[in-house]
């Protein structure tokens, strides 16, 4: 009997092995398919700032106006304006982008929560898998706009500075906005992880904190009024590396 159980346990456990290389082949397709169909929805939406924020922030907060106001002044500065596409500062950002006059751009995650649509999108793309979702945020972005969140967003900006700082992709404004929220992260960056040699103290150049709509505006087009929004060869090449 001990053999026979042997011999069906055998044969689960060779049957779920082939089983589950067939469903990760399958998966790389899957992913492939991600990439491929969001970078052809979104090849003309350039130039675009990616949007940043908690999917927890309501709709009458004052988190909420700000960035629904930043949103709709970069989409009607010519602007695409790109968020996760759900709840909270994701909704502000589309909803001011909507009523602009530049597209309001969602990249979609599959959440088990949290994660709805929000209706104020002109491009809506879902994603299942996080990184293939992140790439589309910097590939198209000129600009990162970062307002109050949680891990989600602070994984997203650690992200960008890291391929900023890495030349992983260009250099381009990063904008943290409600300066009170930032304060205490922007300290400890100065106090422990450049006093630690952890960082260079020019890699606090890579951000700018600015608190007024107008101002984040008037920050990317002075950042781009010398070299123009389209990324040169060198830094076209290393996108492909991204």
């Amino acid at each position: 009997m001990n053999q026979q159980n042997k011999l069906a346990s055998d044969i689960t456990a060779d049957y779920l092995e082939k089983n589950w290389s067939a469903r990760e082949a399958w998966r790389v397709f899957g992913i492939m398919a991600e990439f491929v169909e969001g970078t052809e929805r979104l090849s003309s939406i350039k130039p675009a700032v990616s949007i940043f924020g908690s999917a927890r922030t309501h709709a009458d907060h004052p988190h909420y106006k700000l960035g629904e106001q930043i949103a709709l002044q970069l989409s009607d500065a010519g602007f695409s304006v790109i968020s996760g596409g759900g709840p909270g500062i994701m909704e502000a950002a589309n909803k001011g982008a909507f009523f602009g006059k530049s597209p309001s751009i969602g990249l979609n995650i599959q959440l088990p929560n949290e994660q709805h649509s929000n209706n104020y999108q002109n491009i809506s793309q879902t994603f299942r898998h996080f990184f293939a979702r992140k790439y589309m945020f910097v590939r198209f972005a000129t600009a990162y706009v970062v307002m109050p969140g949680g891990f989600g967003t602070l994984d997203e900006l650690m992200e960008a500075l890291t391929l900023v700082q890495t030349g992983k992709t260009r250099k381009m404004p990063i904008i943290l906005v409600c300066s009170d929220f930032w304060r205490g992260i922007l300290s400890w960056f100065r106090e422990t992880l450049i006093a630690e040699n952890m960082i260079s103290a020019g890699d606090m150049d890579l951000i700018q904190v600015i608190d007024e709509p107008s101002q984040v505006v008037n920050a990317i087009f002075q950042y781009y009024e010398t070299r123009g929004f389209e990324p040169s060869a060198t830094e076209l090449e290393a996108q492909l590396n991204l």
